[in-house]
């Protein structure tokens, strides 16, 4: 069919009428995060504002909120127009676990938010540094060093009542091993405690490991997910090290405050699927530990819902707190 030129004013019309009329060009977008610089949130945050394009954004730029474990960014993100300007990337753990493990939680993740895509899906590496003997090369071998050696069983995580924090009571009570469990703004500020000798291991995403094991200055000693990682395919993983309950791999999504307009949620998603598919995204964060993901909303949301009732259940069957 041709289209003359009145046929084209007229589409033109429509279009500035219809659904896509909803939705505009920002000059800038920020996307907040609530962990320190340099760490996964940071960096994945830097790489989608280096591709939020698409006719969404003129520019977009990163806050980190940093405290509370993300809870700082999420109550920002809340108190934010949900205008479409204000995006939120926050992992799974701030919404689908802190329910559970906090008593007083300033937001409820399914009403104050409104979900837009997955970013990225990571698994968290058992770390150690100087302070843990070269002997120590398992998980395992971890804990009865702990047992032998009490006052220096501590283990940092990039937030307290997060699914890492999880991971690490898990790990003690198994051993029956009394262990110190120290909370920061992020991985990457646990980590340098841990190269400097502080504290005797990490455990967060591995992609927040990159440049210290490259350096020589840790090790990895056990991997979350369900099977070995591509990442690191010599390290075991923690299910092969008999914790058949720590097969975790977790995800960082995208959200909106609540009150967002459908249109402006579609035109959100299309911005952010758009920045995943970037060429160099998908290296840009391999290259770190990350496996880049998007989603349409209604699948976030029932990847929300599906976490946060199998974290529930977990956190009640031993007793997690925040306080643990």
């Amino acid at each position: 069919m041709t289209m003359t030129r009145r046929s084209l004013i007229g589409a033109g019309a429509l279009a500035l009428t219809g659904v896509h009329a909803s939705a505009q060009t920002f000059d800038v977008v920020r996307i907040v995060n609530g962990f320190a610089v340099g760490g996964g949130a940071d960096t994945i945050s830097r790489r989608i504002a280096e591709k939020l394009s698409h006719g969404y954004a003129t520019s977009a730029v990163v806050e980190s909120r940093t405290g509370a474990g993300g809870q700082i960014a999420v109550l920002y993100a809340k108190a934010a127009a949900p205008d479409g300007a204000t995006l939120l990337l926050i992992p799974m753990f701030a919404l689908g676990i802190y329910p559970h493990t906090y008593k007083k939680l300033g937001y409820n993740p399914t009403i104050d938010l409104t979900p837009v895509s997955l970013a990225a899906t990571f698994e968290y590496a058992v770390a150690v540094g100087p302070a843990v003997p070269t002997s120590v090369t398992n998980v395992l071998e971890l804990m009865a060093w702990f047992k032998s050696n009490p006052s220096a069983a501590s283990v940092g995580y990039p937030a307290s009542g997060s699914t890492a924090h999880f991971i690490g009571v898990v790990l003690g009570r198994s051993a029956r091993v009394e262990i110190a469990h120290v909370g920061y703004r992020g991985g990457q500020p646990a980590l340098l405690d841990m190269v400097a000798g502080q504290i005797a291991a990490v455990i967060c995403p591995i992609g927040e490991l990159t440049q210290h094991l490259k350096a020589n200055k840790c090790r990895v000693l056990g991997l979350s997910g369900a099977t070995r990682s591509r990442f690191a395919p010599s390290v075991p993983t923690l299910v092969e090290q008999g914790y058949k309950d720590l097969a975790v791999k977790e995800w960082f999504g995208i959200f909106l405050p609540a009150g967002a307009s459908p249109e402006v949620v579609s035109s959100a998603n299309k911005a952010i699927r758009g920045a995943v598919s970037e060429p160099g995204f998908s290296e840009s964060l391999t290259a770190m530990g990350f496996e880049p993901a998007s989603s349409s909303p209604a699948e976030l949301s029932a990847a929300l819902k599906a976490d946060s009732a199998r974290w529930g259940q977990l956190v009640r069957t031993i007793g997690f707190s925040a306080e643990t």
